[in-house]
């Protein structure tokens, strides 16, 4: 009998571990959504955490000259690349292939941020990869998956920030989400899947824009 093929070995060089997304379960109450425990491969955490971009301004800003690193340059070609869409299409019973993504990645916080809501209608569905080595605050920061557009309580799920956690949800009139008020630092990567190439641009422009606006009126890192 011929011998079987020695098993394929992991890439070290792989920020990712797309099996712990096979093995995780997704939930269709009360919208669809998925939480992975950990989403990063072994070693990942600390090179990410070692070489987080010096992000100043609070929100989420797009990787460019300015603010990217080489291990977050590496992270975003995987989140981009077709392995994870064919997995969170797989997951969610939809073909998400065809949508251009977009990876943003947030340092700092600030109280007014984490409003409820659904995400604009220029969003096809979104991940949420959370950085953070450990996590003091009890309520405040932690994303709800919630049953209306006006209250944090009740929610059906409380996603902690801590050591790759990802949540990934398809975009709804109904994928309510948010978190209660939070000032300081919070490390959170988002790929977004868009409708087309139109809302790619829009949502790039209007990033730069807000960065932009954010040092000249210098809305810089909030105190932790």
């Amino acid at each position: 009998m011929p011998a079987h093929a020695p098993a394929a070995q992991p890439n070290p060089d792989t920020l990712l571990d797309l099996k712990a997304l096979d093995e995780s379960l997704a939930s269709t109450e009360p919208y669809p959504h998925l939480l992975v425990p950990n989403l990063l491969a072994p070693g990942a955490f600390e090179r990410l955490a070692a070489d987080y971009p010096p992000i100043k301004v609070s929100g989420f800003v797009t990787l460019d000259e300015e603010t990217s690193t080489p291990t977050f340059a590496a992270l975003e070609q995987e989140l981009k690349g077709p392995d994870l869409t064919e997995r969170l299409s797989r997951k969610f019973g939809r073909d998400m292939h065809p949508f251009p993504r977009l990876v943003t990645v947030r340092r700092w916080s600030q109280a007014k941020e984490g409003h409820i809501h659904t995400d604009s209608e220029r969003k096809v569905m979104t991940m949420l990869i959370y950085l953070n080595s450990d996590w003091h605050d009890s309520s405040g920061g932690r994303l709800r998956v919630l049953y209306d557009g006006k209250n944090y309580d009740p929610y059906a799920l409380e996603v902690p920030p801590l050591n790759g956690s990802a949540f990934a949800f398809p975009r709804s009139d109904r994928s309510w989400h948010g978190h209660l008020p939070f000032t300081g630092e919070r490390r959170v990567v988002q790929v977004t899947w868009l409708r087309d190439a139109e809302a790619m641009n829009r949502k790039v422009a209007n990033n730069h824009l807000h960065q932009k606006l954010k040092r000249w009126f210098g809305r810089l890192k909030p105190s932790a």
